[in-house]
């Protein structure tokens, strides 16, 4: 059995996946930026071989993607996280036409053709309010984990209007509005809100087909995922492997080259 690895360094967490060879995910690890992206890279990868029981020798081909794909020093090949979630998302929902990627310092939204190949694409601009980063600014002014802020924004009565476009200046106004007495969730909601906007213009500019795919780790925020859903009209997917869908991407990039090689091999 030959075993391949996908490895996604993003800008806050890093993901590493090890796929066999029917494409099927044996082992997977996700660990916080926590050190330099050389050492997280390979700290990911080898938590996945021992979550998959795996050793390292076993693993023919390694592929990365995402901010930090350079880093990935012991990889085969580098590949665009557009391509990657593409791949993976389809992977995952063979019916997906577009991808929504919402990540700890970008948005994507994603036009997807049958095969897994990117159709179109277009990405936010250097401004972070539409992505996690903006979350997180919530998360650091309510003095609340991120796994909190979703459940709490679904209870709010009249939210507010979050008119910062700008991710530095979001924890001033939070704390502004919670001065003067308006409730958490209402302040939520209204973060939530902002993100919501910018990430479902951003799709429309590639056209919202159905299926819709939601990856990025935010996309275990349950208040976006029902904000997405109510202004694109329709359910969308969410994995519990959402958050790996770049390197199941790079995995599977791998795997092609793995296949190729070996099929060269015995030509």
């Amino acid at each position: 059995m030959r075993y391949v690895a996908g490895v996604d360094v993003g800008s806050t967490q890093t993901k590493a996946l090890i796929l066999d060879e029917d494409g099927e995910v044996v082992g997977r690890a996700l660990l916080d930026m926590e050190t330099s992206m050389v050492t997280i890279a390979q700290d990911a990868f080898r938590a996945a071989l021992k979550d998959a029981g795996l050793a390292e020798d076993q693993v023919v081909r390694i592929g990365s993607t995402g901010y930090g794909r350079y880093n990935v020093t012991f990889g085969h090949e580098q590949t665009t996280e557009i391509s990657c979630h593409a791949r993976g998302a389809v992977k995952l929902f063979p019916g997906t036409r577009t991808v929504i990627d919402i990540g700890g310092q970008d948005t994507k939204a994603i036009a997807v053709k049958p095969d897994g190949q990117v159709a179109d694409f277009t990405m936010n601009d250097k401004c972070a309010a539409g992505t996690g980063r903006f979350l997180g600014a919530a998360s650091y002014a309510l003095e609340m984990p991120l796994s909190e802020l979703g459940p709490l924004a679904l209870q709010a009565r009249n939210p507010v209007r979050i008119t910062t476009t700008c991710t530095v200046f979001a924890e001033s106004e939070i704390i502004s509005h919670l001065s003067k007495g308006i409730l958490p969730e209402d302040v939520l909601m209204g973060v939530h809100q902002a993100i919501t906007s910018r990430c479902v213009a951003l799709a429309r500019r590639v056209g919202v087909h159905s299926e819709v795919t939601f990856t990025g780790g935010v996309s275990r925020n349950v208040a976006i995922v029902s904000l997405i859903e109510k202004a694109v009209g329709m359910k969308i997917n969410v994995s519990p492997d959402a958050h790996f869908c770049g390197a199941l991407g790079a995995a599977l990039f791998a795997r092609d080259h793995a296949f190729a090689a070996a099929a060269e091999a015995t030509a």
